[in-house]
């Protein structure tokens, strides 16, 4: 189905035609409000409860969104729930304890996947020992645990059935569905953990886990899994596309530069779709199939927007938010007319992200 665009713009307007840029330029240069609204409207948070909240993906319906969330009484790390669009009414589907992340609905069926760590019997441990560093009064940069003991794990609403997917030590998690439901691509540092490292890779994997993270794939039942990409630098943050291709995105191995790529389900055909030379990652496919939504930090180190890229990256990606601090992992809904995405816009202390819903 053929979705338009941009709902505030004609739709005779191109999406990258001249008329298009100086109308962006110029909403840029009136200010952030100006410049989301060649885009956005009626820009309101979704999520209020708890210290933070982020990743907020679509049922295949449209009616409901699945999210991780810091609001579990005695737990300071992320949760699952679901939130219902219609009533608002939120519902917990992880076990309460431990971290989890990367939740997803599976395309016909009833149900997710979500990566968590609740089988690590020192998860509680974990959680007391933050709790107390946090109630110290110390203050850390918040930064992500690739966790060796996070695993992926499905859950059938209909029956409360929980199953393991993956066992290798090592991060598991960033996990998506292919479109009919039968594959899942996912983020793996299990390299780091199956064999014997040089001297210099165990310094690397004490300095910097992601950097082993590969893209995997396997079926929904957690069977044949396979290793797609070889490449030094963190791979991950996968979603399969509506015609069966993976984006995801690899950070070189500096850490510092990353960019958008998709391939093949075999990890064949590998194509670049941003060069930025920056922090360009989170992508995910617009309904259409015309272009990807990403976020980056090119105009800023701490200052991530949101950009659209064409689905070939041949021509320049177009800014999409305009506010300091963060601004990411931007989610469509499934007809193309609305946008979720995690934004650190409403400030305060700490500045820690909510989700946020807007009309494309």
């Amino acid at each position: 189905m053929r979705i338009r665009i941009f709902a505030v713009l004609s739709a005779a307007l191109a999406l990258w035609s001249a008329p298009f840029v100086v109308r962006a330029q110029t909403a840029a240069a009136q200010g952030a409000g100006a410049g989301e609204r060649a885009f956005l409207s009626r820009v309101r948070r979704l999520t209020v409860e708890g210290k933070r909240a982020g990743e907020g993906y679509w049922a295949p319906d449209g009616k409901r969104l699945v999210f991780q969330s810091e609001r579990e009484p005695g737990n300071p790390f992320y949760q699952i729930y679901i939130l219902d669009m219609a009533t608002g009414e939120t519902k917990r589907i992880s076990p309460g304890f431990g971290k989890t992340t990367c939740a997803f609905f599976r395309p016909n069926s009833t149900e997710l996947e979500f990566a968590s760590t609740h089988l690590d019997p020192k998860s509680k441990q974990y959680q007391q020992e933050e709790l107390d560093f946090r109630a110290s009064g110390k203050e850390r940069r918040y930064s992500w645990d690739y966790d060796p003991s996070m695993d992926i794990f499905s859950y059938d609403e209909k029956t409360g059935a929980m199953k393991q997917l993956t066992t290798a030590k090592g991060y598991d998690a960033e996990a998506g569905y292919s479109p009919d439901g039968q594959w899942i691509a996912f983020s793996s540092m299990r390299d780091a953990y199956n064999r014997t490292l040089t001297t210099a890779e165990q310094k690397q994997l004490e300095t910097d886990a992601s950097y082993f993270a590969e893209v995997y794939i396997m079926k929904a039942d957690g069977s044949d899994q396979k290793r797609l990409t070889n490449w030094p630098g963190y791979d991950g943050g996968t979603f399969f596309t509506k015609d069966g291709r993976i984006v995801w995105r690899h950070f070189e191995e500096n850490g510092l530069i990353a960019n958008v790529y998709t391939m093949k389900p075999d990890g064949t055909d590998r194509k670049q779709l941003t060069d930025f030379g920056s922090m360009s990652w989170a992508p995910y496919e617009h309904p259409s199939g015309e272009y990807f939504l990403f976020a980056s930090n090119k105009l800023g180190f701490e200052n991530f927007e949101v950009f659209m890229v064409d689905k070939d990256g041949l021509k320049e990606p177009v800014r999409i938010t305009y506010s300091d601090g963060f601004d990411g992992l931007p989610v469509p809904s499934p007809d193309g007319t609305q946008l979720a995405w995690t934004s650190s816009r409403a400030g305060g202390q700490g500045a820690a992200g909510q989700i946020y819903l807007a009309q494309w």
